[in-house]
């Protein structure tokens, strides 16, 4: 007679929103599923090992990052297949913004595993939150490239974007940051810059671009820790005058290269929104 294999439960992948500095930031809720899974997948496990020694966590670390994730999602597919109750967590904050994870959440969704959220904390909705511009409609652009060409032709393409931008930025990078984005949108254009949000030494100033820029020349401890730049939308004369701009331009260049390509330079060349033209 055959034996028959025990039933275990289906497993689930819990995406846990962690502090971004604050730890009594860290939800109820979010504390009871990282003591209940069988498996944490952290973005750096050193980190997150602190994190939940402090709180009396005991679960076992696995590293998910940008460098293995493609590889790792496969083990913890399996693990999942198997019924085991998976946490995945990144440094700070809300998982897969600006950090590693969709492509497990991805695999977990197409083998038919449920997903679910723990919300909490994220650096861009808190700064959202106090920045007093525009947050009907936004949209998050993350961090920028680092070489500065590729940079500047970024915020030249989002010159004429009238949804208020959101962007993280490091220290070693927020001054060319503002100067590239004062270029690309015009000194005046308002924003704020949120520093250390929930930490010690959290401060957030807004004024004009020009301004912002000034006020980090002025003093080198707003220089330091990790940033979240708001700017307020282009003006809706602007952004329908970089719109006609970037149409002309995309007419001529259409005769000579492809669509998808013509889109991309008159974009860059005329700040108006890269869809818009392709469309």
């Amino acid at each position: 007679m055959n034996k028959v294999a025990p039933f275990r439960s289906p497993g689930k992948l819990h995406v846990v929103a962690t502090p971004i500095g604050n730890l009594g930031d860290l939800s109820p809720r979010a504390l009871e599923t990282l003591k209940s899974v069988d498996l944490v997948c952290a973005e750096d496990t050193r980190h997150t090992a602190q994190l939940l020694s402090h709180f009396g966590v005991r679960a076992p670390l696995w590293a998910l990052h940008e460098h293995n994730e493609a590889q790792q999602a496969d083990q913890v597919i399996a693990k999942l297949r198997e019924g085991a109750q998976v946490a995945l967590v990144s440094d700070a904050g809300t998982p897969l913004v600006s950090d590693p994870g969709f492509r497990l959440v991805r695999a977990a969704r197409e083998a038919g595993i449920e997903v679910t959220p723990v919300p909490g904390a994220c650096a861009a909705i808190a700064a959202l939150s106090v920045a007093g511009l525009p947050s009907d409609r936004f949209a998050f652009e993350g961090f920028l490239p680092q070489k500065s060409s590729a940079r500047q032709a970024a915020l030249r393409e989002l010159a004429g974007e009238r949804r208020t931008l959101m962007f993280y930025e490091s220290s070693h990078r927020i001054r060319e940051c503002l100067a590239d984005m004062a270029e690309a949108f015009g000194g005046e254009r308002r924003a704020v810059l949120a520093r250390e949000l929930t930490k010690k030494f959290e401060t957030v100033i807004d004024g004009s671009l020009a301004q912002l820029a000034q006020a980090l020349d002025a003093d080198e401890n707003q220089r330091r820790g990790e940033f979240v730049v708001i700017v307020e939308g282009a003006p809706e004369a602007d952004a329908d005058a970089s719109l006609a701009q970037g149409r002309r331009a995309f007419a001529i260049l259409r005769e000579h290269l492809p669509p998808a390509q013509a889109a991309k330079l008159a974009a860059e060349i005329s700040g108006a929104p890269r869809r818009a033209l392709y469309e």
